[in-house]
């Protein structure tokens, strides 16, 4: 071997740091002379060279496009509007093409939920509605869950049904579940022309409290984000999430005030029960709505859930989208 390249070779050994280099450095004693003349005159500063500590890695960078880099997902969100614009628009082009009925069937599936609730509920049950008709009281229910189990349902698949998307083109991910958000929307807003036509009918008019349907439909986008954040992130890599997330909406739908109010539970038991995000959003939206009543510290208890679910699941998204690409 030329002297020259052995002694590169034992400069790398020589500064490495711990147990390797103090090895090398005793083995460096115990060659011949006219190689240790080589070390020295081509390498002058190998004493200094030899301290030289392990160097920090550097810290995550993602790149990303110009005008969509790291920063507050409502930010991104806000920059990227027309991407989730966009793909709001696809799913609900894809969502009624060919369908017959069209609309109709936004109408349809409440129409008939509220038939079954009032047939059960007046031969068998008997439940309370708080002074409120009860077609009325079950159809703001069934609109609330229908728009929350669609979303979640859609946001669950939104990365695993784009792979060339997630894989192939740099974009913000958020937007994907984000976008699952709007397209229900819709159906959520010509839901809503079904219940002021029923309120019509029943001559329920709202007071101000009418005013707090604004902070009805906030909690109930932020607790749809926040499902939708967490599912669609465990779904790229334990793709069991997308045969659970059926059972368990039909289980979640069940353990919410829907057909029934919160009111049933008392003391503690409400409290706990309000650890459902979506009793305090239903019963927010019938207190907007209907004038039923004050939902009281069960609100409190879910929009604190809701807020819990939504900040844990932006970062919880935000940590495992850098491995997206390479397991989904």
């Amino acid at each position: 071997m030329h002297p020259s390249g052995a002694a590169i070779h034992h400069l790398r050994l020589l500064v490495q740091p711990g147990a390797v280099g103090d090895a090398a450095r005793t083995i460096y004693g115990t060659i011949p002379r006219w190689w240790a003349d080589e070390l020295m005159q081509r390498l002058p500063s190998l004493h200094a060279m030899s301290n030289v500590s392990a160097v920090e890695p550097e810290p995550w960078q993602e790149n990303t496009p110009r005008g969509l880099s790291l920063g507050p997902p409502w930010r991104v969100l806000w920059r990227s509007r027309e991407l989730v614009g966009y793909l709001a628009l696809r799913d609900l082009k894809l969502r009624y093409r060919q369908a017959a009925l069209g609309v109709l069937w936004v109408l349809i599936q409440p129409v008939a939920s509220v038939v079954v609730f009032t047939v059960v509920r007046n031969g068998l049950a008997g439940i309370s509605a708080e002074g409120v008709p009860y077609p009325l009281f079950a159809l703001v229910g069934i609109v609330t869950w229908t728009y929350f189990s669609s979303s979640v349902e859609a946001a669950s698949t939104a990365l695993v049904s784009n792979v060339s998307l997630v894989t192939k083109v740099r974009f913000p991910r958020v937007t994907a579940p984000a976008a699952c958000l709007l397209s229900p929307a819709v159906d959520l807003g010509i839901s809503l022309a079904l219940v002021v036509a029923t309120m019509a009918y029943f001559r329920v008019f709202p007071g101000l409290q009418l005013l707090g349907a604004v902070a009805w439909l906030l909690l109930l986008a932020a607790t749809t984000m926040g499902i939708g954040l967490w599912l669609s992130a465990l779904n790229v890599r334990f793709r069991d999430v997308q045969h659970a997330v059926g059972p368990a909406m039909q289980l979640w739908f069940f353990a919410s005030p829907v057909a029934y109010p919160s009111t049933l539970f008392t003391g503690w038991h409400e409290l706990v029960y309000a650890v459902n995000p979506m009793a305090g959003v239903i019963e927010l939206g019938r207190w907007a709505l209907l004038g039923a009543a004050w939902p009281g510290w069960s609100l409190a208890v879910s929009s604190a859930s809701t807020l819990l679910v939504l900040l844990t699941g932006l970062w919880y998204f935000d940590r495992a989208q850098r491995s997206f690409a390479d397991v989904i």
